[in-house]
């Protein structure tokens, strides 16, 4: 069986993924341009907010699409996607772009990739592997 074949077959619809995805990219692309208060969402530091986002993002883009790997094409769209983050933060005078937070953004996809194998033992994502082909 194909991997494509697989992932029509996994019965989990991809498209409540679909949408937690818009909305992720857009509250992300959001938080990400605008100047925040102090009290704005944050996890404790800005490299953790990062590597989290990223792999809040992996995930969705991966359920978002199953009957598609992830290789090298959703790894260069989610980094492409940081870099694009940081090359405008680089002309807004309240923000700063950094290389540390590609980095950080690298791991929270690295993150998403090494959790796989977990991921697909519980019940509720299980589908998403169920054929056994990722």
């Amino acid at each position: 069986m194909s991997y494509k074949e697989a992932a029509q077959r996994s019965g989990m619809p991809a498209w409540p993924f679909q949408l937690a995805l818009i909305l992720a990219f857009s509250a992300i692309t959001y938080l990400a341009f605008v100047e925040l208060p102090q009290e704005g969402p944050d996890l404790g530091w800005d490299k953790l907010n990062h590597a989290v986002a990223f792999y809040v993002l992996a995930l969705l883009v991966d359920f978002s699409t199953p009957r598609v790997r992830f290789g090298a094409a959703k790894l260069l769209a989610l980094m492409a996607y940081g870099v694009g983050i940081e090359a405008v933060q680089h002309f807004l005078p309240y923000r700063e772009a950094s290389w540390e937070d590609l980095l950080a953004d690298a791991v929270g996809v690295l993150a998403y990739l090494l959790s796989v194998p977990l991921l697909a033992r519980l019940p509720l994502l299980r589908a998403r592997w169920r054929a056994g082909t990722s």
